[in-house]
């Protein structure tokens, strides 16, 4: 009996700042998955703009009641969809919600836990409550700025600091402030993101990214990736414009790596994820148990729709770890289905 193919949706686009950024993953995964095994489409989401990449030059409408196309004359059914959406809808919950509603299996985590991850601030405290070390942060809402004071993020916080959109990707919007003159700007230009703003303590370090997917079979934690910059952090230019140095494996001590491997797969289960994640850490020396100084894990942030181009931190932890993108797409999708 002929193999019959799965339909693939890898779902791209999105409402945010990093539009562009996800066509470039979306590429990225098309160029992975096994085309023997899988008809595979690309699905451009931008408000109520749904269409797909007929592959030809052409494209078609998508029918948003059942998530549908026509090819030929003929309505083509998705079996699943990989999500890489950075930012609204596919990386805070709508997207997924939508997908449960019409029962089509996805890449990512369920609306819950892509609420909470897509939620930087809302993620650290309650990440905080497993025990896990992240920075000092507050909350400020548009409107409400006046609620806490400059002084108050001095005293609370410190200088330098990092203001951040709270609910949006981690390209856009971002400002590493040093004295507490800069806070309404930072303030402003992340609001243009994000209604809320988290400002951030700044931890000096050594700056890590981890890879981890999770099937029946297996739980697989990647090679972290050491991220150096000469920019004041790890921003858009330093990501995608080349100002930037990427070591795989990371240069850490074998405890201190497999320590980060215990804590991102315990984060994981934490959460009780799906498919492909990346946590974002800080390493940074302080005071241990005992007196002496030890490295010290904080996390930064879980993305749960990393970058997918050849370059990104996926794909290199993937081939540092001896495997192939191919063989790690078909393994998670299968896994929705075996």
């Amino acid at each position: 009996m002929e193999h019959i193919k799965r339909n693939i949706a890898i779902v791209c686009g999105g409402d945010s700042s990093e539009h562009d950024v996800s066509l470039r993953s979306a590429q990225g995964l098309y160029s992975f998955f096994d085309k023997e095994r899988y008809n595979v489409y690309i699905v451009d989401v931008k408000g109520v703009d749904w269409h797909v990449d007929l592959g030809d030059g052409t494209t078609a409408r998508i029918d948003r009641n059942d998530f549908s196309f026509l090819k030929d004359g003929k309505a083509v059914l998705f079996d699943y969809a990989y999500i890489t959406i950075h930012g609204t809808p596919g990386e805070n919950g709508l997207l997924q919600g939508y997908f449960d509603l019409i029962g089509l299996p996805y890449s990512t985590s369920g609306v819950l836990v892509e609420a909470m991850t897509f939620d930087k601030f809302v993620l650290n405290q309650y990440l905080r409550g497993y025990g896990v070390l992240v920075a000092d942060s507050l909350l400020i809402r548009s409107g409400y700025e006046e609620i806490v004071s400059d002084d108050e993020v001095e005293r609370r916080i410190g200088m330098p600091c990092f203001v951040k959109p709270a609910a949006d990707g981690s390209s856009f919007g971002i400002s590493k402030v040093k004295d507490k003159d800069q806070l309404a700007p930072a303030i402003r230009k992340a609001m243009l993101e994000s209604p809320e703003v988290m400002v951030e303590a700044f931890i000096p370090g050594t700056e890590i990214s981890v890879g981890c997917y999770k099937t029946r079979g297996r739980a697989v934690v990647l090679p972290a990736t050491e991220v150096v910059t000469k920019n004041e952090f790890f921003d858009y230019d330093a990501k995608y414009n080349g100002q930037v140095q990427e070591i795989t494996p990371a240069r850490l001590s074998d405890d201190t790596t497999r320590r980060v491997r215990e804590l991102t797969s315990h984060i994981y289960d934490i959460l009780h994820c799906n498919g492909i994640i990346r946590i974002d850490y800080i390493i940074s020396r302080g005071p241990g148990r005992d007196g002496g100084e030890v490295d010290k894990i904080y996390m930064l942030e879980i993305n749960t729709t990393p970058g997918m181009t050849p370059t990104s931190f996926i794909p290199q932890q993937v081939r540092a770890a001896g495997m192939t993108m191919t063989e790690v797409l078909t393994e998670i999708v299968e896994n929705q289905f075996n």
